[in-house]
């Protein structure tokens, strides 16, 4: 089992699959699903450490398109939450999310609140292309920053 797992996971490594494999990954943990695509990063690195920024872009766009994605889920399903959606701490986030606009989508890359932020953003219509590009800048400041401490942390 070692052995072929050993294969699987150089195969994946290589950078004509490495990098799609990436980009899978991080589209996927972008959305709803729970998947990190950390460590596929990280363990990409390892191997190749001379496409650092290659696989940061990679995992950046792949990251932030499916965080667009989860835009467009919000902006199709505003119709049917409207007729759910009257607590107090809903109205609460939705006011902060309103105040806060586009900018909101910084906090895209954060574990578990991260991704649903994208869909409410989508849900309240806010401009798609901004929330976008704010996706991306705090989805790529996570890659790095993350990257760049594990390879700290665990050196060649």
């Amino acid at each position: 089992m070692q052995a072929w797992l050993d294969t699987l996971l150089a195969l994946l490594a290589l950078p004509q699959y490495g990098l799609s494999t990436l980009f899978i990954a991080a589209f996927v943990s972008a959305t709803l699903l729970p998947v990190g695509s950390e460590p596929i990063l990280f363990g990409l690195l390892k191997l190749n450490p001379e496409m650092f920024w290659q696989a940061i872009a990679v995992a950046t766009v792949g990251n932030t398109l499916g965080g667009a994605v989860d835009w467009w889920m919000g902006y199709g399903a505003h119709k049917v939450a409207d007729k759910y959606s009257h607590s107090k701490h809903h109205l609460r986030v939705l006011g902060w999310l309103e105040r806060l606009g586009p900018k909101a989508c910084l906090l895209s890359w954060l574990p578990i609140v991260g991704d649903p932020l994208c869909a409410v953003a989508g849900w309240l219509k806010l401009p798609f292309w901004p929330c976008v590009g704010y996706m991306a800048i705090g989805k790529f400041l996570r890659y790095v920053t993350m990257t760049y401490a594990l390879l700290y942390v665990f050196p060649s």
